[in-house]
């Protein structure tokens, strides 16, 4: 999934959206994409010029795929560009990540591949990142209602138990360890989570049902994919995206949209003359 901006200054504001929520996008009003490209802007001291967006969107709204942070990241890397500010990859994530609230999705949708993150006040932003293998084949499976990141975390407790918190600190260990091995058999495992998953269980409902599907020999895990409510399926080295689908579809019904995704690598930037 990728979101793509072509942008040249215009005598008047101009955005030509196509793809995923195109009618959303589009809109000039709370767009939030043109909203951090002023900020920044207006940050450095600089008049915003007007643009014309050609806009093309394969990343869902609400649905748990980063779709703000690859928002932030282009009115970020557009303010950067005809601003003429000079920033490295560093300083631009560093500005989406403070714009986001935390760096795990800017930093991910900036770099690509495999990306751990953090960001403290003495440290400033810490990130590390690694291909992954491109190879592994994944489908996400998205049910029709998004569901906003602000009400996803009220699900959450203030505090998890020091069981519940080791487990999931090893976990991502694992996870880590198998992306950088490349061993997929470890995922059924290092997927597993005790903090998130069971309590957004009934604001996603496609996680009851696709979840038990970890322990079939098929998949090589199953989770939330961010705050959810799509599910990511990860599949067994052996099983096709037909498989999946076939397996998954008396499963989730008709209304569930089945979309296979890969792991990518960063963004890509290019400068016309």
């Amino acid at each position: 999934m990728y979101l793509t901006v072509e942008a040249h200054v215009a005598p008047a504001w101009q955005i030509h959206a196509t793809g995923r929520d195109a009618d959303v996008v589009s809109k000039l009003e709370g767009n939030l994409m043109v909203d951090v490209f002023r900020g920044v802007m207006d940050q450095a001291g600089i008049e915003s010029p007007c643009l014309r967006l050609g806009i093309r969107n394969e990343i869902p709204l609400g649905m748990g795929c980063g779709s703000s942070a690859a928002a932030i990241c282009a009115g970020v890397a557009l303010a950067v560009h005809f601003g003429a500010l000079g920033w490295d990859d560093e300083r631009i994530v560093r500005e989406a990540a403070e714009r986001e609230g935390h760096p795990d999705n800017v930093a991910a949708c900036w770099f690509g591949g495999f990306t751990a993150s953090t960001m403290s006040g003495a440290a400033g932003l810490s990130t590390a990142t690694f291909p992954g293998d491109p190879a592994w084949q994944m489908m996400l499976a998205m049910q029709k209602e998004g569901l906003a990141t602000k009400k996803a975390r009220a699900l959450l407790p203030e505090s998890y138990s020091r069981a519940d918190a080791v487990f999931n600190v090893q976990r991502v260990a694992l996870l880590v360890a198998a992306f950088a091995q490349g061993k997929l058999e470890l995922l059924r495992v290092a997927m597993q989570d005790r903090m998130h998953q069971p309590y957004r269980k009934a604001a996603c409902p496609l996680l009851e049902k696709l979840l038990p599907l970890a322990e079939e020999p098929e998949i090589a895990g199953v989770a939330l994919s961010g705050a959810g409510p799509s599910v990511l399926l990860v599949l067994a080295a052996e099983t096709t995206l037909l498989e999946t689908e076939t397996r998954l579809r008396p499963l989730v019904g008709d209304d569930t949209e089945l979309v296979p995704v890969r792991i990518a690598g960063g963004v890509e930037r290019e400068v016309l003359g």
